[in-house]
This record gives C-alpha cells, structure tokens and sequence, in this order.
C-alpha cells in the first residue's frame, strides 16, 4: 500500500480528501502545517507528499529541501489556488513532481498520483526541465478552462442546468467574454454532441448573400451560383446553430429566420423543394436586444424565440479569481502554437493584470498572453514586453487587493469582506490570503461580523 502524506490547513477540506484517497487504497497521514509535516517527514518515509503552497507557518515549496534531504524518491505534488500556480511552476523548476489547482476534478489527482508512484522507484528525482511544456499544462483534456469564481460557477451552473433540454438560448456579454465558448459548452453537454455545431457570424455575412448562407441554393439560381449549396441550416441538421450577433441581421432576413425555425423547414434560394430541419438555435449578443425590440430595430416574436432561456456571461474584470488561470491556459496555448518554453509570469505582470481593467476581456488577455511569448527572451513574461496600456495600468488603477503590503489594510478588509457579503472564504480569496491570515486579522483589529 503506497504511503501518502497530505499536508493542508483546511482542516476540512484535508479530513475529506483524506477520506477519498484511503477508499481509493492509499495509506493516508496529515499535517496542518509545514513544521508539523517536516515532524512526520522526519519519522516516516512516504512515497508521494501532497501538500498545499500556501501553509499558516511557511509555504509549501520551501517543504521540497526537507523531503528532498529524508528521501529523493518521495514525490512532491503541490496544491494551488487560482492566484498559485506561478508559484506551482516555481515548484515544478525545483524538482516538485507536478501541481494540481484547486478546485480539482477527483480523477485528476488520482491521475496524478498514479503518475507519481510510476517513477517513484527511479534512482533520481523527476526533473521536468527537459520539457518545459509540460510544467504549465493545465489539462490538454480540456478545451477550456471553466473558472473558480463566484460568477463563474454560476455561469457553469447555468449551462449544466440547459444543456440536456431542448430550450433555444440567449447568450448575452460583451465583446471577448467567450460567448461562442459557452455556446459549444452547451452544444457539448447536449444530447447532440454527436452532431455538428455551426456557428455563424452574423455580422459578418453580407446582407446580398445571406438568404443564400442561411438555407443554401441551387446551382443557376442567381448570376454566381455556379454550385448547389447547402445552407447553414442544413449543415446544422440535427446538432446546433449558433448565431454570433444576432443583433445584426437584417429585418427583411430576421422574417426568414422566424419562418424556419418556427416550421423547421427551409428553402433553397431558386428551389421549389423545403428541407425539413432538426437544429436547436443558440444565438448570442453584446447588444441590448430588449431595447432593439422597443426602437423596432428587431423583431419581439423573435426575440422571444430566441430567448427561451438566457445566459449572461459576464466581463473578466468581475472574474479576477479566473484571471491567472485563463493566463496560463493561454500561455500553454500560445508556448505549443509559438513553439516556445516560457514557464510563467512574473510578479510585477502579475500585479499588473490584476490592477488593469480588460476592456477586451478574454480575447484581450490571449492576445496579449500570446504576444508576450512571442516577444519574451526569458522563462517568465516580464514587464518590458507587454503592451505599453496593459504595462502602465496601475497607474490609474483603481483600488486592489494584495498580500497586505498596504497600510490601510483594516480597510481593505472591511471593504472585502462588504463586497463577498460576509463570506470570509470569498473575502480571504479576493485579498489573495489564506482564511487563517484572515481569521488573525480579524482578532487583531477586532473586526466581527
């Protein structure tokens, strides 16, 4: 039986994992912090050390020297909150086996464990450093990363709750906010995932052609059409349609696509012959399509349509718990399009996103993400080569939340825990600390709730 150590202050959340991994045949030890896990190091031999990054007396990292000296074949993997994982990556460099981020998919972990114990009979300890890639992969399992927070999980909710029926949905968000990304979530949760998603971007189709994109057309039907062409509607036959800034489409069009999806039938442009159809429309917009249906810039009987059920998807800056882990997704994404090996970022760019306010919200972030790879000569994207509005954000940054290096920090805490509604988890989360700091400071200042 392997032996397992779990080093972890939530004594909760380490009496639980605890529990899972000796059902799944581990022998399983604890400690609450790292001088009493460097005790145990010292008493016992494990094979695989599971501990957290952040501990009350030390980090997590600083435990690898110990366990290192008392046995080079036990294995470390390191636990990571949201605001982490460059630390998990430091970790890695200095010879951790692997990290995992909170909160994390049971399968994942024993996955890794299982990975763990497979070179733990190896003479020398697992260095990553040959192929760098691998220190800052997320989980190529994924097409995405779904996000830890608050706003989040309610999205997710959202989607897991609408995705088995058979409800037309609104997406509704800014530019850049991965409104297409939650349209696919849905398509793939459905009881079509086995069918084709279409999407289509509908500002972008001229208003001459588009009856012709739509529902297809029949060869000589009209000066060009050279072909028969299947239309997007045909093409969705039994999956998903997904219409990109419905708010575009032309009134003349918006009739059109009202007839078809209320008979799910279509005619070819130049055809006598309807199609019948089998799709389920998923339509999203940046824009205010109540208030287009007052103005009759858009149609109300489609609107309802449409919106069966509607999802907001909202704005990075309120998802700042996701931030650096949409960052290094897109750095794992961009180190395998690029070919290049930066392992992370530094602290000064960490400070910085999280000071700037992404008006482009994801699809700013990728981009950026992935210019700083192509421009960065070292491990870690550093200051120098993000972009100069990005770069110098604090300056006009609004208020943010650190590691108490600021000397109000009564108010810092008073105003989290007002903005997480008493929650004193979310609140430690939104000062990047753990809930013991938090505890502390609460007695220290004398703060109750």
């Amino acid at each position: 039986m392997s032996k397992l150590l779990i080093v972890e202050d939530d004594v909760a959340f380490c009496t639980m994992l605890k529990t899972f991994l000796q059902k799944k045949g581990y022998e399983v030890s604890t400690s609450f912090s790292g001088s009493e896990a460097v005790l145990q190091i010292q008493e016992h031999t494990f094979d695989i050390v599971l501990t957290d990054v952040r501990l009350p007396d030390r980090d997590g990292i600083t435990l690898l020297d110990d366990i290192r000296a008392k046995n080079p074949k036990t294995q470390v993997v390191i636990m990571t909150g949201y605001a982490e994982i460059n630390m998990a990556v430091s970790a890695i460099k200095q010879g951790a086996f692997d990290y995992v981020s909170k909160p994390f998919n049971p399968d994942k972990i024993l996955q890794i464990l299982e990975n763990a114990l497979k070179v733990k009979d190896i003479s020398q300890p697992v260095k990553k450093e040959s192929s760098k890639k691998e220190e800052v992969v997320v989980s190529q399992n994924n097409s995405f990363v779904k996000g830890v927070s608050d706003a989040s999980k309610k999205l997710n909710e959202y989607v897991a709750l609408v995705a088995p029926t058979r409800m037309s949905v609104l997406v509704i968000g800014d530019s850049g906010t991965g409104k297409e990304y939650v349209a696919s979530s849905i398509h793939k949760a459905s009881k079509r995932a086995d069918k084709p998603f279409v999407p289509v971007d509908c500002g972008a189709i001229p208003k001459e052609i588009a009856s012709s994109e739509f529902f297809g057309h029949i060869k000589g039907s009209f000066t060009g059409a050279v072909n028969d062409k299947v239309g997007h509607f045909e093409a969705a036959n039994g999956g998903t349609l997904f219409l990109d800034e419905i708010g575009n489409l032309s009134y003349e069009l918006q009739v059109q696509l009202l007839r078809a999806l209320q008979e799910r039938k279509i005619k070819p442009v130049g055809s006598n012959k309807e199609i019948e159809v089998d799709i389920r429309v998923i339509a999203a917009t940046n824009e205010d399509l109540s208030n287009a249906v007052k103005e009759g810039e858009f149609r109300e009987d489609l609107y309802h349509r449409l919106n069966e059920f509607s999802i907001k998807v909202p704005p990075l800056k309120d998802r700042i718990e996701d931030l650096m882990l949409f960052a290094n997704y897109f750095l794992e994404e961009s180190n395998i399009e690029l070919d290049k090996h930066v392992v992370g970022f530094a602290d000064e760019v960490l400070d910085t996103f999280k000071k700037y306010d992404w008006p482009g919200n994801l699809r700013e972030l990728k981009n950026i993400v992935k210019r700083s790879v192509l421009l960065s000569q070292n491990d870690m994207i550093t200051l120098d080569v993000l972009p100069n509005d990005v770069a110098y954000a604090s300056h006009n940054a609004k208020q943010t939340y650190g590691l108490f290096k600021n000397q109000n920090e009564q108010e810092l805490i008073l105003d989290a825990l007002e903005k997480a509604n008493g929650n004193k988890a979310k609140a430690a989360r939104m000062l990047d600390i753990d809930r013991k700091t938090l505890y502390n400071k609460l007695k220290q200042y004398d703060i109750s709730l």
